[in-house]
């Protein structure tokens, strides 16, 4: 017999806790206090939570009651991008929007799984095949993803990334460069004697970026935190500045790459002391899932019933989900918000789109439940659905 649960999803509840969430500022790194609130939150409404070490003072917030049965993780980060402007955080609401830092990236994501979590286990007589984790790092390094999956894995993922709602099957590839020019300190009077570090920055970075834009224009490129020494009224012996370039799926990662060494090494045979440098600090292939699958044919089912049609997307950005494939796990991004307001000063969501995203994650975690019931009275000897997928 399969378990009928109807929504109990608590409107209320949840508009607290994403209130809650945004007033906690937790940027990469620095995640301690959310963390903190998070646990005694789960372990209140009695949830068996697992306090994951990814360092000293920081942790991934792992909840999964059987995991012999766990066929997919739920995935969501707690920490944000640092403040755009530190005298005016916390969450403000305006009716149905609710504003604040992370309140899109992806703090909505993340109380819209959490109250979904709490709502089954309050309706149900056992746990769903389902884990939750809640991650830490993910702006910067990834390290919280990058722990989980070295100690856990999943056939199936659905990470609450700010998609409108959208099924995003496909996600696009990464590549992160660091590029450093340096030269030699002098006073600015004397600048014609040598080669200003900032002006071989300048130079390299325009010969990478008309690069892109002509030969790939299918790529996103964005220059970020160019710096020099500070130097007063000399020039500077240092410049660094890092580039983010997010490409399609199906994108050659490794020839882009090459071909971005290949513009270093012309540029310093054609110009001398042009003494520059770059490394890949990070590089994450995307992929494409085929529209089939367990977790594929229950989103297919479920979100027409949600006034969400079935259009499935490639995510455009970074985000844990390029790890999680690295390590064998096929994710699929589906959360409340867009990405035009992650990271931007007005940031924002409605709150009637993180209402029905938990409404979506429930219904999921009740669809995956009949599913496995319907397998063990099918296989009376099998012990559940997604058995071979365990902690290691």
């Amino acid at each position: 017999m399969t378990t009928k649960l109807s929504s109990g999803i608590k409107a209320r509840r949840l508009r607290k806790l994403l209130h809650r969430l945004v007033d906690i500022y937790s940027p990469s790194g620095k995640e301690e206090e959310i963390l903190h609130f998070l646990c005694g939150y789960l372990k209140r409404h009695g949830l068996p939570v697992i306090m994951q070490p990814v360092d000293t003072n920081r942790y991934n917030l792992v909840v999964n009651p059987s995991p012999d049965a766990a066929a997919a993780v739920f995935v969501a980060h707690v920490d944000t991008v640092v403040a755009y402007d530190l005298d005016h955080l916390g969450c403000v609401e305006k009716g149905d929007i609710i504003g604040g830092l992370g309140a899109a990236d992806m703090k909505g994501g993340c109380a819209a799984m959490i109250e979904a979590w709490i709502s089954f286990m309050e309706a149900a007589s056992s746990p769903p095949p389902v884990a939750l984790a809640l991650v830490v790092g993910e702006e910067e390094e990834g390290d919280g993803a990058q722990k989980l999956v070295k100690e856990y894995h999943f056939p199936w993922a659905l990470i609450g990334e700010p998609t409108d709602l959208h099924p995003c099957l496909a996600h696009y590839g990464y590549i992160e460069v660091q590029l450093t020019a340096t030269g030699r300190r002098m006073h600015a009077s004397l600048a014609n004697q040598g080669r200003n570090p900032v002006e071989t920055m300048l130079q390299l970075l325009l010969k990478i970026s008309h690069f892109l834009a002509s030969e790939h224009p299918e790529l996103v490129y964005n220059i970020r935190d160019l710096s020099s020494a500070r130097a007063g009224f000399a020039v500077p012996e240092r410049c660094n500045a890092w580039l983010d370039i997010h490409l399609p799926p199906t994108a050659p990662l490794g020839e882009i790459s090459a071909e971005i060494e290949e513009i270093l090494i012309r540029e310093k045979q054609l110009h001398r002391k042009f003494n520059a440098s770059l490394r890949f600090a990070n590089i994450h292939s995307g992929y494409e899932l085929p529209e089939k699958g367990d977790l594929v044919d229950i989103l297919r089912e479920i979100l027409p019933r949600h006034s969400s049609p079935w259009t499935p997307q490639a995510f455009r950005s970074h985000s844990d989900a390029n790890l999680l494939w690295a390590h064998g796990t096929k994710p699929i991004l589906l959360g409340p918000g867009v990405l035009e307001k992650a990271h931007a000063p007005d940031e924002s969501i409605s709150f009637d789109q993180v209402l029905s995203a938990s409404r979506i994650y429930y219904d999921i975690m009740k669809a995956l439940t009949a599913r496995e019931q319907k397998v063990g009275n099918q296989n009376p000897d099998r012990q559940s659905f997604g058995e071979n997928f365990h902690p290691d």
